[in-house]
Order: structure tokens, then C-alpha cells, then sequence
């Protein structure tokens, strides 16, 4: 394989245009010189050139050259007119004619990309408003004496998360003459009251004590996974006995931690949720003890239907290798929060965004030109995208199956933050113009693999700074991908507007200086997306928001390749996103009309773009 020649900070600062007709003229006049000195002498003609031209393009208001106005060669602009960053400096085939090698890249490095800590957002005091619900006491906070709950008052509506310490909620509980109703509360406290007294407790005490105010569900839920998990943990790691009356403990403090009834994140609307770090490992430690009323369902007719589970019923039946690792991250969470040496101390906000009709692009009028990109096949999002805002590939029901058996990229990302998870407690079913973001979210375990070989690697130390609000420098953004259960389906341009809008919704500025964007292939795994056509659609949608990607194929070293030429190729050709959008809907048509064969869909936008030449 030929090399690669990425672009290079030190080498050139501004971005550089190119005309085939030096080339030819360098050639010529070279041409009886001995192969060093031509080199030599062409490099620093061009070197001249270049500068020459450069100066000439600062003089040039309309953006054009006199070349390109005269008709001749297409100039060539990294990243559109008026993008940031570097350019590589581009060699030149010294058997052709061609100034531009097919194996050069105009992809950025790195290092190019904005990452949090460079962003320096001011943030200011953090404010409550409708939209903006805070669960602790801003004035305390803003005064920098520390974190205490907000005073507040329960509310059992259908609008707000139904506790199990509210005194509206009430379990039935048989009786030899009638059935009785008993506050919930008082009986879910004490039965972690005798828990929380002792230094150990088995998983038989553990599940009696949950079916005790779950007893409609004694013949369906099953504790098998977690008493197995107990069982074969190497004894090193194995201080689960003694750590559930910990977390029993952490579950009573939940009239202490949170006194204001949490708003529910409703679908249509904008609104965020800030909350304490210790306030979200007392609401999960309650969802570990199965205690949150009219949750345990989704069912169509059910009251939280449209909700996310949060109890961790489903976690403990189902003996598998992939519970084993699940129930190691978890166990290890809870392992941190409630040691008082390493309890967390900041907040974490979860934002809802709903992208308004009159907000959508009409993408065949778009006239952004591809903002920066960096390809790489090693690395991943949450590691190497660290300060970058990291895509979630969500489930529209938020954390997909990270309380059952699923186990891909967004399980995986809510099991090493598992603060993440607090999440399904208040969020409806993502809407095609939605998403989620969530800001200050801490990273609790490293892991490795993938699926049935994903397995938990141990402690991380966290060691992101905090911003203004106490809130790591971490933000995340869950955005679902439509599943296709025929591959042909997303070649419909239905399809594929409502990915770029989806995608844009995640990715819309709402600052001026955010950081640039993580992802890879998002929805090109269960979901059968097409990864060609899913890079193209976020390169459009970042576009369109104005930010770079880094876009992380995962092992896939021929879409790296790939991608990489192909953004070359739409770069020097100056496509905008309108333009990408007119080839992307052109080959969608092929798709439909050929049924039955796959057409590339790079090669099919290069022979329209260079009929003459191959990218691949």
C-alpha cells in the first residue's frame, strides 16, 4: 500500500489553491536538468508560486481567481472557503503529469480537531429556568460553599418521575380478610433498614427483600444472573456480599439527596435536567433495588410505554458471560460511590434538543462546503475522541439494551459511565428531530472488546478537568440511526433526510465555540446501515453545523482508505453539501433500479466527478 501523507500544522498554516497548469509548465521547463536539480528547482518554483498565489488570493475578495474566472483548472481548498486549520503540503508524481497523487489525502490530523479544554466556553452561573431544572441549590453552589439538594415538594403527575418515597404511592398488599394499601416507602425502607445493618447479605436476601414490594412480579422476575455472578468471581473482586448492604444504605438517602420532583424529558420539547453526581448514584442504587413504582412494564398500554425501564430486574435473571461483565462494571461503580474517599462531588446534565421545523435544512440548497476530517482505523471515540463531542449510537429508547443483553456500542458506553444510565429514568423515546446531550458524565471502568467478547478491564481514573458548573469535560451525544431490516430501505431519500436531520440535530452549534464532533459508523452494525452512505451524511450534517469530524472506522482499514480519498476527491472538486446531497439522491435512484446489485457509492460519485481516474 502506498503512503499516506495527512496534513501537518508545522508545515503550513493557511490553506493552499493549486493549478495543474504549474505542474506542466515545471516539467518543461526542467526537463533537460538531471532528476535532483529538476526536483530541487521545481520544489522551490512551486514554493514560490505558492506564496505568490496566496497573496494574490488575500487581494481577492470574490473568493475566485483570475484562473478559475478565465475557465482554467479547478482550484483545490481543504475544508471550504473560510475553514480553520492546516493543510499538507501535496507531492508530486514524479513519473506524471498530475500534480495531485491519488493516494494524497487532504484529511486533517488530529491534533487538528477542537476539543473541549481548547474551547474555553464561559459559562457563567448556573441558572434554573423552565426549560432548565436543577436539582441542588444554585445559591449555595454559585456562592462556592458546595452541593446541596434544591428544597422542593413531590409531585405525582403524569409529567414528573413517580418516586417511591412520594406519599402517593402505594403498594396492595394482600391480607387474610381484604387486601390493605401500605405507603411504599415505609415498606421498601425497611426492608433496606435490615440490609444496610449488616456487614454481609447473600443474593436470597437480596431478592426477597425487592420482592417484598414487588410481589406482582414473584413468578416472572428471576435473580439467577446475579447469584451465578456472585458465585464464580475471582475472590480478589468478589466483595459483592458486603457491598449490597451499601447500596441498600445509599437507597434510603433518597428523601436526603433529592427534595425536588424530577421533570420528565417529554418528546417535543426542549429542556435539561443538572443533578449532583452523588444524587445519581442514589437514584441508581434504587433502581438496583428495584424500587421505582410503575416501571417494571412496557407493555403499548402501560403508563411508561414510551419510557426506557429503569429497574435493574432485568439484569439479574438470564445467566450469561455478557451479565458476568455487565455486573462487573456495575458492581465496580457502585464499589466507588459509596466509599467515602471516592465519591463523586460535581453534576452531570442530561439535555434534551428538539430541532424545530423551521431549523431544518433544506439540504439541496446548502451551501457549505466539507469542514475537516480525520479518518483512523485504530482508536476509538470515548480514548482518542476525548474533549470532542463523542456520538452515542443510541436506541431511540435510550441505553438500548444495556440493562438486558445487548451489548454494542452504546451498551458499552453506559457501562463504563454508568451515571449514564439515571438517563432512562426521565427520557421519552427520541422523536426523528431529537436527540440527547449529556455533559459531565464521569468514566468509571476501561474494558476491551465487542458483544460476546466484550469483558470488563478494570478500574479508570477519571482525569478530565471540570468546567465552570463542576461538570467533567465530557459531552455526549445520543443520536439513533434507523434500523433497516432490509439493507435496500435506506436508499429511499426519505430515509436518508431524515438521518441527515437526525444527525444535524445532534450536531447544531448552540455557541460559538464548541468542540468539534467523535464518531464512526454510526447504525452500520444491527441496524444494517451502509457505512459509505452514513459517513457522508454526518460529513453533510457537520458541514451544515460547521464542525470537523473524526471519524473512527473501527479495525475497517478499507473504509479508512476509502473515506479518505473520497473527502479528497469532494474537496478539491469544491462539492458542497447541496452538491454531495444531488450525487447521494442520484445514486440512490440507481440503487432502486438496479435491484438486486450493490453500485459502490464512492466509486459511483467518482466516475462522476473524475470519469477518467480511479479512487479506488
Amino acid at each position: 500500500m502506498t503512503s499516506r501523507h495527512r496534513n501537518d500544522s508545522s508545515q503550513m498554516k493557511d490553506l493552499l489553491h493549486f493549478d495543474d497548469t504549474w505542474d506542466k509548465q515545471d516539467e518543461k521547463e526542467n526537463g533537460s536538468k538531471s532528476k535532483n536539480e529538476e526536483e530541487n528547482k521545481a520544489e522551490q518554483k512551486r514554493e514560490e508560486e505558492r506564496d505568490n498565489y496566496k497573496h494574490k488570493k488575500h487581494q481577492d475578495n470574490s473568493g475566485r481567481s483570475s484562473d478559475q474566472a478565465s475557465g482554467s483548472s479547478t482550484s483545490m481548498v481543504p475544508y471550504g472557503a473560510g475553514a480553520s486549520g492546516s493543510a499538507s503540503v501535496r507531492r508530486r508524481q514524479s513519473e506524471g503529469n498530475d500534480l495531485w497523487r491519488e493516494d494524497d489525502t487532504l484529511v486533517c490530523a488530529l491534533r487538528d480537531l477542537k476539543r473541549l479544554p481548547e474551547c474555553d466556553i464561559k459559562l457563567g452561573d448556573l441558572q434554573f429556568s423552565k426549560t432548565n431544572v436543577i436539582l441542588i441549590d444554585v445559591v449555595v453552589f454559585n456562592s462556592r460553599i458546595g452541593l446541596l439538594p434544591q428544597e422542593g415538594r413531590d409531585v405525582w403527575h403524569s409529567t414528573f418521575v413517580k418516586m417511591p418515597n412520594s406519599p402517593e404511592s402505594f403498594i396492595v398488599k394482600p391480607g387474610i380478610r381484604s387486601p390493605s394499601q401500605v405507603k411504599r416507602w415505609d415498606l421498601i425502607s425497611k426492608q433496606l433498614k435490615a440490609l444496610a445493618k449488616k456487614s454481609e447479605v447473600d443474593v436470597e436476601r437480596v431478592e426477597k427483600a425487592i420482592m417484598s414490594y414487588n410481589p406482582k412480579y414473584e413468578k416472572q422476575w428471576s435473580f439467577e444472573g446475579l447469584a451465578k455472578f456472585v458465585k464464580c468471581i475471582p475472590k480478589g473482586e468478589n466483595d459483592s456480599c458486603a457491598l449490597f448492604p451499601k447500596i441498600a444504605a445509599l437507597a434510603l438517602k433518597l428523601p436526603e439527596h433529592v427534595k425536588k420532583a424530577i421533570p420528565l424529558l417529554q418528546s417535543g420539547q426542549t429542556a435539561s435536567i443538572t443533578l449532583s453526581q452523588i444524587q445519581i448514584a442514589c437514584l441508581l442504587a434504587n433502581a438496583f433495588f428495584c424500587t421505582f413504582p410503575h416501571r417494571n412494564t412496557s407493555k403499548p398500554n402501560s403508563e411508561y410505554s414510551s419510557y426506557p425501564t429503569i429497574n435493574f430486574s432485568s439484569l439479574f435473571g438470564n445467566w450469561s458471560n455478557r451479565k458476568r461483565e455487565k455486573l462487573r462494571a456495575i458492581m465496580h461503580y457502585f464499589r466507588v460511590v459509596t466509599d467515602e474517599k471516592t465519591e463523586p462531588k460535581g453534576l452531570v446534565t442530561f439535555e434534551r434538543r428538539h430541532l424545530k421545523q423551521k431549523d431544518i435544512p433544506n439540504w439541496r440548497s446548502c451551501k457549505e462546503k466539507l469542514h475537516k476530517l480525520h479518518v483512523a482505523s485504530h482508536g476509538c471515540i470515548e480514548t482518542e475522541g476525548t474533549g470532542m463531542l463523542q456520538v452515542d449510537f443510541a436506541a431511540s429508547v435510550i441505553g438500548g439494551g444495556v440493562l438486558g443483553t445487548g451489548l454494542v456500542q452504546e451498551e458499552i458506553l453506559f457501562l463504563i459511565n454508568p451515571e449514564l444510565i439515571v438517563s432512562r429514568l426521565f427520557t421519552q423515546k427520541l422523536e426523528d428531530n431529537e436527540c440527547l446531550i449529556i455533559t459531565g458524565s464521569q468514566q468509571f471502568s476501561c474494558y476491551s472488546g465487542f458483544g460476546d467478547s466484550f469483558e470488563w478491564a478494570g478500574p479508570n481514573e477519571d482525569t478530565l478537568k471540570r468546567d465552570e458548573w463542576r461538570r467533567l469535560q465530557r459531552q455526549i451525544v445520543a443520536i439513533d440511526a434507523l434500523n433497516f431490516k432490509h439493507r435496500s430501505e435506506q436508499y429511499h431519500m426519505g430515509k436518508v433526510i431524515r438521518e441527515l436531520n437526525k444527525a444535524y440535530c445532534g450536531f447544531k452549534k448552540h455557541g460559538h465555540n464548541e468542540p468539534d464532533i467523535a464518531t464512526g459508523k454510526w447504525g452500520c452494525g444491527a441496524f444494517n446501515g451502509d457505512p459509505q452512505l452514513k459517513a457522508l451524511v454526518q460529513l453533510m450534517a457537520a458541514a451544515k453545523a460547521k464542525r470537523g469530524l473524526a471519524f473512527f472506522t473501527f479495525m475497517d482499514d478499507k473504509l479508512k482508505c476509502d473515506l479518505e480519498q473520497m473527502y479528497s476527491l469532494l474537496v478539491r472538486e469544491e462539492v458542497t453539501v447541496e452538491k454531495l446531497y444531488e450525487h447521494v439522491e442520484n445514486y440512490c435512484d440507481e440503487q432502486r433500479s438496479h435491484r438486486g446489485s450493490h453500485v459502490d457509492l464512492f466509486e459511483f460519485i467518482r466516475k462522476t466527478l473524475r470519469p477518467s481516474k480511479s479512487l479506488l
